[in-house]
Order: structure tokens, then sequence, then C-alpha cells
């Protein structure tokens, strides 16, 4: 699978893509993650890429001109032809749902705003999904790229050290939240793990997760048993 992400602040992304879950991805294959800078695609000399809004207002706005260009480039650059995402807090909340939908693409194309937003033409014009990973707002897209790319990319075949780590996360299969989890010492500050996970009985510590699993989902996330 591979990743373009599009932004003004390119080295934002160094750190977070070169290690973990992300590193491991590349080195096998499984993912290509390119990061492009929106300012290359300014017309003139002081690279712009925003202005100030017609009407008025504070702040400034992503202009169309670099963002057009950038996003036809990139997109022409590889193939296939990119699944578009213009990050914004307007858009569609991104959950397990869409994440799982968004790692059966072959390819993503993330587009970071920032500023005061997008020129509306650029949401019109694009062919882009909008998506928010909250109801808050940040100083960009970076971060909300960063964190799509991170649980794409967690979802795809040979990329997690167990086939089925990924189903047992929280929001996995099931839908709802995990179920406590517990390594060693056996017994630590008077807080010791639960016999059955003991036990060696793997059918009781199953049906023991799965319970625990449900009861936690029903007392802190009530509403993802009311989805499924």
């Amino acid at each position: 699978m591979r990743f373009d992400i599009l932004t003004i602040f390119p080295e934002a992304f160094g750190e977070v893509l070169g290690c973990g879950i992300l590193r491991i991805a590349q080195e096998k294959g499984a993912v290509e993650i390119c990061v492009h800078d929106i300012r290359d695609y300014a017309d003139d000399k002081h690279r712009s890429v925003d202005d100030r809004p017609y009407g008025g207002g504070p702040g400034m706005v992503m202009m169309c001109g670099p963002m057009f260009r950038a996003v036809e480039s990139v997109d022409a650059a590889a193939e296939p032809s990119a699944r578009r995402i213009l990050l914004t807090p307007q858009g569609e909340r991104f959950d397990q749902e869409m994440a799982r939908e968004l790692a059966t693409q072959s390819r993503l194309l993330l587009i970071c705003g920032r500023y005061e937003g997008f020129d509306e033409r650029i949401r019109v014009g694009i062919g882009a999904t909008e998506v928010s990973i909250g109801d808050y707002v940040l100083s960009g897209g970076e971060l909300p790229a960063m964190v799509m790319v991170d649980a794409v990319t967690r979802l795809l075949p040979e990329v997690l050290g167990h086939p089925e780590s990924a189903a047992q996360d929280s929001f996995g299969q099931e839908g709802g939240l995990d179920c406590p989890q517990y390594t060693r010492p056996p017994e630590f500050r008077g807080m010791s793990v639960p016999e059955v996970l003991l036990s060696g009985n793997h059918g009781k510590i199953a049906e023991w997760r799965a319970e625990q699993a449900k009861c936690r989902t029903l007392s802190r996330r009530s509403d993802l048993l009311n989805k499924s």
C-alpha cells in the first residue's frame, strides 16, 4: 500500500514514520510512505500557499493553485490513482470501521490543511473524502494524517507480529473494547493476576476475556454495543 501525504511541514513526519510499527511495515515492503511539500507547487518566489480571505476576517486560507497542482502532480506520479482524503474538522469521523475500509485501498493521498482551512473550491474540486479524527480543532492536518497512517497500516497483512493482534484490539472484529491484559509478575503491590489466566485452560481463558471485554464496553462505551 502507498501513502502520499501533502503538507507544508514535511519535517514533522520524520520521527513518527521512522519508528515502531510504521518503520517495520516499510522495511517489510508492506507500505510505502511518501511525504510531499505543498510549497514546492507554489508559483512565486516566496513559495506562498495561503492568502487573506475574501470578505475579511482573521487568519489565512490555503490557496487553490498550489493545492490543485500538488494533488494532481503527486497523484499522476504513481499508479493506481489514489483515494484522496482531505483532513478537516468538518469531515466524516474517522473510526476503526473506516480504517478497515481504507486498508483495502492500494493507495491513499492525505491532504493536510493549515491556518483557517481550505479555499472552498479545493473541497469542491479535488474529489476528496473529508475526514476528521474528532470534534476539536488542531493547528493542522499533520497529526490526523499520522493517526490515519498508523491505524490503517497496522491492519495490513503481515504488519503486526501476530495475525490476530488487530482483531483482538479495542474496536476490532466485535466492535467493542479490549479485555484487561496482564504480564509478569503474577502479583504486584498487592494486585494479582486473575487465576483463570494462570490456569492454562484456554477455553476458560477465552470465555473470561470475552466476558471482561463485554463488561468493560458496557461500562465505558455502551454506545459501541448499541451500534452493533
